[in-house]
């Protein structure tokens, strides 16, 4: 799923002259400068999170491999 799947979600009924009024308010908070920064923090939280998922699923599927090649059963707790 994109992005812009996701942005109905947020904004509900906001259309033209409504969403250019929300980014121009954004700008005047924040400011110029301090957006960007956001966004690269925001990007390196995502890609850190995807990193541990992939790890975690890395993890599983040892385990699992493991327990495959033992011939024993995974331990239910």
């Amino acid at each position: 799923m994109t992005v812009l799947s996701y942005i109905p979600l947020f904004f509900g009924n906001l259309r033209g002259w409504q969403f250019i009024i929300v980014v121009l308010v954004i700008l005047l908070l924040f400011g110029g400068k301090k957006i960007p920064e956001m966004m690269r923090g925001l990007g390196k939280g995502v890609a850190s999170f995807r990193q541990g998922l992939d790890e975690a699923r890395r993890e599983i599927n040892k385990a699992t491999d493991t327990d495959a090649s033992d011939g024993k059963k995974p331990e239910k707790e």
